[in-house]
């Protein structure tokens, strides 16, 4: 390993024709886009609900982020930075000839059948492929070609847009936030966010969670954040952006809990309220008494006193256990917070028709800033790199990345194109990004070499990076990458890989029934956590390779 300074750097760069930013401001605006995305708004706050409140998934997610967030984005982005060169809603149906159809959505709820059926006209099983959903690929090709429009000019124009779709979504939050804490439950909503459950830190499952959604929502190891570094001067203080966008990400995680969380209160209440009218009224009818005698507020006193007096007549009404805790701890992952449970409680706020453009509308703008980073990251080495020729347009080049983008998303417009989402979700968006960054940072701080690193820093920043950051780097950070790594493949080997299938013949319908994978879709699992990792053992064997025959040669000369 050469222990040679680079300070040097500024001898070989020279300006040349690529775009820059227009500000700094455009900059921070198209990582902060890139980096809060839909994991922000409805994965964080539904591993918030899963495990029993926000704290200890909110406590892990905190701390990993401290390395993860900040230790990696320094690394890559000044990686790239010192060279100045990219690397590479509706009721149920009346039809009386969609007699199934009927029984299905009076069996769950209009807005799950709204969406398992109207929408996804999902099948109930993932072999069952069906043809493609003709509404879905229509969105999905107005959606590639707005990204196209964005992106057609790299930079030059999603720095335009990004404007309005960074700033957008905060504005939305902010909305809801208002609207959300005015509501009868948000209280209850917001003391379950924040409750502790210290108890669940001794869930690996919670840690593992914490440390691939920090890797999911900030879009580490995408590529994204380099290219989007490479447009900067190359004295630019990473540090400072890194910690920036770092502290961003997390905080929007928890900014957006907190209107999510009022509102699912207040969903829950309600749904809490009407359990208690109905059987209210059932105890009123039953034993002749007034109206108004019994209120929510006296019903426990009221249930307890006639169950002991009369405990058959009480049994037979069949009343239903009202918990609000119940209610709470009601969670959807995924899209299914988004699309369902969200869903079910904006249609219970007075105006729910604009509420749901604008979350939706919201919700569209992540995905759509999220997108220029992924895009850019693919973009930039083509044009960069000695893979594409230099003549062709850059616009044919994202139109190209765009097409390709689409017809490969037409998988997800099938009948089982939910559960291919679950499954790209799950495996390619997870494991592949550990395995990819753990070899970002070892390479720079054991390969490129810490000293040669730490020199590029202070030419960067004017500061030698302090005894955190070579702790880090040196340590804590690759080993809590390995332990990550070590304890995902362990919990995923320990069962069956299976998926939650919405089938209306299943006896416990509307529950999702549990199904294993068939071997040859493991076998595609398998193939999604490799293939996008293959390439860091194919690239350094070539170079391994081509170094050897390059000193035999100079050995036979």
């Amino acid at each position: 390993m050469s222990n040679a300074p680079s300070l040097d750097i500024p001898e070989v760069l020279k300006e040349d024709d690529r775009p820059k930013w227009d500000n700094k401001l455009q900059y921070i605006l198209s990582c902060v886009g890139f980096a809060v995305g839909l994991g922000n708004v409805w994965r964080f706050p539904y591993l918030c609900q899963i495990y029993g409140g926000g704290i200890g998934s909110l406590m892990v997610s905190f701390i990993v982020s401290l390395y993860y967030n900040t230790i990696l984005t320094w690394v890559m982005w000044y990686f790239i930075n010192s060279f100045q060169e990219p690397l590479p809603w509706s009721a149920c149906p009346l039809n009386g000839n969609r007699t199934g159809h009927i029984e299905e959505c009076h069996e769950s709820t209009a807005v799950n059948y709204f969406w398992y059926r109207r929408t996804l006209n999902i099948s109930s099983d993932i072999t069952d492929s069906g043809n493609l959903q003709w509404w879905l690929v229509l969105c999905l090709a107005i959606c590639w070609s707005i990204v196209y429009i964005c992106t057609i000019r790299g930079i030059e124009s999603t720095g335009k847009a990004i404007y309005v779709t960074a700033i957008f979504p905060y504005l939305v939050l902010t909305i809801f936030l208002i609207r959300g804490l005015t509501l009868p439950g948000a209280t209850e909503g917001l003391v379950y966010l924040f409750t502790p459950n210290l108890n669940i830190l001794k869930n690996p499952r919670v840690w593992l969670d914490a440390a691939t959604q920090i890797f999911f929502s900030l879009s580490l190891a995408f590529g994204g954040l380099i290219a989007f570094s490479s447009y900067n001067s190359p004295k630019n203080d990473c540090e400072k952006d890194a910690v920036t966008i770092a502290i961003v990400n997390s905080m929007t995680s928890l900014y957006a809990s907190i209107p999510i969380f009022s509102i699912l209160g207040f969903k829950a209440t309600t749904g809490y309220w009407d359990c208690l009218d109905r059987n209210i009224i059932s105890i009123l009818n039953e034993f002749d008494l007034p109206d108004q005698s019994i209120t929510r507020d006296n019903y426990t006193i009221w249930f307890g006193f006639l169950n002991t007096t009369h405990p058959k007549k009480i049994t037979s009404l069949k009343l239903r256990s009202c918990d609000l805790q119940e209610f709470l701890e009601q969670s959807a992952s995924g899209t299914g917070l988004a699309f369902i449970v969200f869903t079910e409680a904006i249609i219970l706020m007075p105006g729910s028709q604009g509420w749901a453009i604008l979350f939706f509308v919201m919700l569209f703008s992540l995905g759509l800033s999220s997108m220029f980073g992924n895009i850019e990251g693919i973009l930039t080495p083509l044009l960069e790199l000695p893979v594409v020729s230099k003549s062709v347009p850059k616009e044919v080049l994202s139109g190209v990345i765009c097409l390709v983008s689409f017809v490969t998303a037409l998988c997800f417009t099938l009948r089982s194109g939910s559960y291919w989402l679950e499954i790209f979700d799950s495996y390619a968006g997870s494991l592949p990004l550990l395995i990819i960054a753990f070899f970002e940072v070892t390479g720079v701080v054991y390969v490129y070499g810490i000293k040669r690193f730490s020199d590029d820093v202070k030419w960067m920043t004017g500061r030698q990076p302090n005894f955190y950051w070579q702790v880090s780097w040196r340590i804590i950070s690759p080993l809590l990458m390995l332990t990550v790594f070590i304890a995902f493949v362990t919990l995923q080997t320990q069962k069956q890989p299976s998926y939650g299938a919405w089938n209306p013949k299943y006896k416990d319908f509307p529950m999702k029934e549990e199904k294993d994978y068939p071997n040859w879709i493991l076998a595609i699992c398998v193939l999604l956590v490799v293939l996008p990792c293959i390439f860091i053992p194919m690239v350094a064997f070539y170079h391994l390779i081509k170094r050897m025959l390059g000193r035999r040669k100079k050995e036979g000369t």
